[in-house]
């Protein structure tokens, strides 16, 4: 789960993280009166969406009076920003953040995120603030450092040290790199978090550490611990799709392709949407009913395939184990007389009660396309929908 920068912020000044004051705004009026409030001599009004790249779209904007502030804020709310995270549909702004201004000397880069490869958190420390760590990385790898945390040990002082080693601070700094890295640790673990970053970490000409701009991602399965951030949500970032996946305990993810996907197992639905592009053709969507499946949960599945009108084409790839292939076949059944079916339909089954669901399948009088295996599956949707474009 992510959310805006204004409720980073607020979440890292609770574990006594350095962050600018900053007012949220959802109108024109409250943007002026947070500019008011904070009285100071340089204001940045910053527009919140769930994506990086706000400053290059023209999200961000430095000004110097109260009416600058008000004439940026009827600019930004409401409108579309298209940065290179959002694709070329963009995200409608529907909050600001108006901001304190920083007097900045020098700009890093810093975040901590769980390193699968390890099962430790790694903190990733760069001098190149302010840049994207990815553009980073393929010029400049060697001005990237990484360093993990011990799980037993947890955050000790030789992690800021090095920190403050990477970033050439020293004295003071140095001491102010070590106290944040303690806290950011320490909010990175209490929050159940799975990356933090801060882009860009910045010294300000008074000789302060100061978070400009934060992002924070959360693990979702550990969010029934966190009813304050729960409350942080905002659903007018997210796919209305996925919003309804989520009821029904279905792992969705909308994707930009045409062939909507329908499976049972992550790993398996890996392999049916690599398959689909070896043939040529994009998946829609990631989307895994789940081992345990019902027929009630398949039919909503099928609804939210069905809804995107990206879909040109559906492949069914169902491996029967704990999910029974006739309850999948009942649950499709169900759906395409629900709703209809005005797209290619391919069902490749295997596994517990394969008879049985090819034969409700067969007999249901539907046009649905069986399937021998993966492959023979993969070819004969992407045909469909070749055909039918």
């Amino acid at each position: 789960m992510n959310i805006h920068e204004y409720q980073a912020k607020a979440v890292l000044r609770e574990f006594g993280v350095p962050v600018p004051r900053g007012i949220a705004a959802f109108s024109v009026e409250e943007a002026v009166k947070a500019a008011q409030e904070l009285a100071s001599p340089v204001t940045v009004v910053k527009a919140q969406i769930h994506a990086g790249g706000r400053g290059k779209a023209g999200g961000v904007k430095v000004v110097k009076s109260v009416e600058a502030v008000e004439t940026e804020a009827k600019r930004l709310l409401g409108s579309t920003l298209v940065t290179h995270q959002t694709g070329p549909r963009g995200k409608e702004v529907h909050r600001l953040y108006v901001e304190e201004g920083s007097a900045i000397e020098k700009e890093f880069y810093l975040s901590a995120l769980v390193d699968r490869a390890t099962g430790r958190i790694s903190f990733v420390v760069s001098t190149e603030g302010g840049m994207d760590i990815e553009h980073v990385a393929a010029e400049t790898p060697e001005k990237i450092v990484s360093l993990s945390v011990d799980p037993a040990t947890g955050i000790m002082p030789h992690h800021g040290r090095r920190v403050a080693q990477a970033l050439g601070l020293s004295g003071d700094l140095a001491k102010q790199a070590g106290a944040l890295v303690t806290k950011l640790y320490g909010a990175f673990v209490a929050k159940d978090m799975t990356m933090l970053e801060i882009n860009p970490l910045v010294v300000t000409k008074d000789g302060k550490l100061i978070c400009l701009d934060a992002k924070i991602a959360f693990e979702g399965n550990a969010l029934y611990r966190h009813p304050d951030v729960v409350a942080l949500r905002d659903l007018t970032e997210e796919d209305e799709k996925e919003i309804e996946a989520s009821k029904h305990e279905l792992s969705y993810v909308a994707l930009d392709g045409n062939i909507g996907c329908m499976v049972n197992g992550a790993g398996l639905a890996m392999a049916t949407m690599d398959i689909i592009k070896l043939y040529g053709e994009e998946p829609a969507n990631f989307l895994d009913v789940g081992g345990g499946a019902s027929k009630e949960r398949v039919t909503e599945a099928f609804k939210i395939i069905t809804a995107d009108p990206k879909v040109k084409g559906i492949l069914i790839n169902i491996f029967g184990g704990i999910m029974k292939c006739d309850v999948l076949a009942e649950g499709v059944i169900a759906a395409v007389k629900e709703v209809g079916l005005s797209v290619p339909l391919v069902v490749r089954l295997e596994g517990t009660n394969v008879d049985q669901g090819k034969a409700i399948i067969a007999g249901s009088g539907l046009d649905v396309v069986s399937a021998d295996d993966l492959d023979d599956a993969a070819q004969k949707i992407v045909k469909a929908v070749r055909g039918n474009a």
